[in-house]
């Protein structure tokens, strides 16, 4: 069963509409992915300027994200290697 060109026509109206709604609802979320950003970047700024040191902080944000077994396995792994190379 063929389509018609107005049937055709439809569902191209239809998934260009669509289509349309998906791409502009990424780009407001890439305008709030920049905005968190900003945001981000302030509060660290306020941090600095409060004197801490936001590449630490930064380390320690990253490892709050991470399991803390492999945490600790890593840092074993660590201690082992300071120690093979007299950095203890």
């Amino acid at each position: 069963m063929d389509l018609t060109e107005n049937q055709k026509i439809e569902n191209y109206r239809v998934t260009a509409g669509e289509l349309r709604q998906f791409i502009e609802r990424f780009e407001r979320l890439e305008t709030e992915k920049k905005d968190i950003a900003e945001q981000q970047k302030e509060v660290m700024a306020e941090a600095k300027a409060r004197g801490y040191d936001t590449k630490v902080m930064r380390k320690v944000i990253a490892l709050r994200k991470r399991d803390k077994d492999d945490i600790a396995e890593e840092e074993a792994v660590l201690e082992m290697y300071k120690e093979a190379l007299g950095m203890s």
